[in-house]
């Protein structure tokens, strides 16, 4: 429902994806992810392996791989606070099992733009943990980058900025759009560089600046409704899609919602 310019949303379709495309797929990881005992990995696989079930396209690989593991801490959270350091206790225990099923998930996601790695290929098995083949990747991904920081921008970037948001009256709608320009100004979209170009990239992020510059002067956001979907128009005719920063803010309102939750203990600690 965010006007995300360049990314599918209830404004316009894209990429020969639709809004209900990903409605459909986050239905059907629902019950995955909140699923207790399954590994990182299990859960990453299993949720794919449901999500072609619904689809034919790949609309939440990203998504997927970056709700796994808060998915697997939170469950022995009782408090928000203690998330990041559970977070990084599940990071830290990840094994060569959970590579290998996370693997196995990017290939039946059919993921573009992935290329080819000397290291740890994503079409061989892997012989490392899923920690260490995000550490080899992390210069080039930026949910890998979140593996290896413990979600640093999500936490230090793009909650604050739709926390901020929410907090000066915008609906959520308009947060998270916020939140996704922020993040994008903060650094070129990775699917971007990696199906495209640096250059592009870099591009893209040079106008999410200029935005959020101009957002930060004024006290309401839809006041930009026009202008970021003559935005949208135009990335998607160039097949611009920053699909990597739409998952990052995906996963800032997963957390958003852990935090609300536990804030009102609605949620049972096995």
């Amino acid at each position: 429902m965010a006007p995300k310019p360049g990314n599918v949303n209830c404004f316009s379709d894209g990429h020969n994806m639709a809004i209900n495309d990903f409605i459909k797929s986050a239905e059907t990881i629902a019950p995955i992810m909140a699923s207790p005992g399954l590994s990182v990995g299990e859960r990453i696989l299993q949720s794919i392996q449901a999500t072609r079930t619904v689809v034919n396209c790949n609309t939440n690989l990203g998504i997927v791989l970056l709700f796994a593991p808060l998915c697997s801490a939170i469950q022995t959270c009782e408090n928000f606070s203690e998330l990041p350091d559970t977070l990084q206790q599940v990071l830290a225990s990840l094994t060569i099992e959970d590579a290998r099923l996370c693997y196995q998930a990017i290939r039946l996601a059919e993921a573009g733009g992935m290329g080819k790695s000397q290291q740890q290929d994503i079409s061989e098995e892997p012989t490392i943990t899923l920690l260490q083949a995000m550490e080899l990747a992390q210069n080039r991904d930026q949910i890998a980058l979140q593996y290896v920081s413990n979600f640093k921008d999500i936490w230090q970037l793009s909650l604050p900025a739709l926390t901020n948001a929410l907090n000066s009256g915008e609906s959520v709608e308009w947060a998270t759009a916020f939140a996704y320009l922020k993040v994008l100004s903060a650094a070129p979209d990775s699917l971007i560089c990696r199906k495209q170009s640096v250059e592009l990239a870099t591009a893209v992020t040079e106008k999410a600046k200029q935005l959020v510059f101009q957002m930060n002067k004024n006290s309401k956001l839809d006041a930009y409704l026009t202008e970021l979907t003559a935005w949208d128009k135009e990335l998607k005719q160039k097949a611009i899609n920053p699909g990597t920063t739409a998952d990052l803010v995906a996963t800032t309102l997963l957390l958003h919602a852990f935090q609300q939750a536990l804030s009102l203990h609605r949620i049972s600690v096995p």
